[in-house]
């Protein structure tokens, strides 16, 4: 199974911690050349030496918000015009805040909706057409299980994640004659900041301690544990390396078999 990035290179969204960190030191020891992208130029300095250790080439990161389009747009830009070629794009990124979707006002689904698919939707225009020159393309968008399974208390979130499942599939239909796929990772509970923070708000709005918010997470899950960000980047890998090569348009749930349905 070839599963060799060597000679590719790979943006990742989100790059400096968590899922986008795993999934860039996972694509990293593969082969690939790395660009982190994320607002914490601290994050990304620490994040940055670790990844060099790793395939000892010139790997970069990018100082930027997602949702500032036009200077997403234009640093990434320059390092595409430096690189040549980018071939992987990682698109992840923290979810927008908790909240029942009864209460969201129009200004969080607009914010969401920029931050997270108008983002993703730029690069992919910005990125495609090298990714066409150069015969290789691999687009792998990090979102959620809430694409099958709505997620109770995260209105905003499900209603933006399902529309970039959408999104992700008509752009894999327009993309496959090229040789670029476009697939989704839908990652159950893990164990990120992300599920820190949801855990202590369901633990603040009830009358539950801390040990017991964490077995009522558990027992939604058949595998009865949280999932690593290793083995959610492991997918993630496997999606952007010539092996999954006839593989796009699908949303795959790394999720211990905590979606029900088929």
């Amino acid at each position: 199974m070839n599963i060799n990035l060597s000679n590719k290179c790979a943006l990742v969204c989100g790059g400096s911690k968590g899922i986008g960190f795993a999934t860039a030191k996972e694509l990293a020891g593969l082969g690939a050349k790395i660009i982190i992208l994320s607002r914490s130029e601290e994050n990304l300095k620490a994040a940055i030496q670790e990844i060099d250790a790793i395939n000892g080439l010139e790997n970069q990161y990018i100082v930027a918000d997602v949702s500032d389009t036009a200077y997403l747009k234009d640093q990434v830009g320059q390092a595409l015009e430096s690189a040549g070629a980018i071939h992987i794009l990682i698109n992840n990124g923290g979810g927008p805040p908790g909240g029942m979707i009864v209460d969201a006002i129009a200004d969080q689904f607009i914010a969401a909706f920029q931050a997270h698919l108008i983002a993703a939707h730029s690069l992919v225009q910005l990125l495609a057409p090298k990714m066409r020159e150069a015969g290789y393309g691999r687009i792998i968008n990090i979102v959620s299980t809430s694409v099958r399974q709505p997620i109770l208390g995260l209105g905003v979130s499900n209603t933006i994640r399902g529309s970039i499942a959408s999104w992700s599939k008509t752009m894999s239909i327009e993309l496959a004659p090229d040789g670029i796929t476009v697939n989704n990772i839908l990652p159950g509970t893990t164990k990120t900041g992300r599920l820190t923070e949801i855990m202590k708000g369901v633990e603040h709005a009830s009358d539950l301690s801390k040990d017991e918010v964490t077995n009522q997470f558990l027992s939604q899950i058949p595998m009865g544990r949280f999932a690593e960000v290793e083995e959610v980047a492991a997918t993630a890998a496997f999606l952007a390396s010539p092996a999954a090569s006839y593989i796009t348009g699908v949303s795959l749930p790394v999720d211990g078999g905590k979606i029900r349905s088929i």
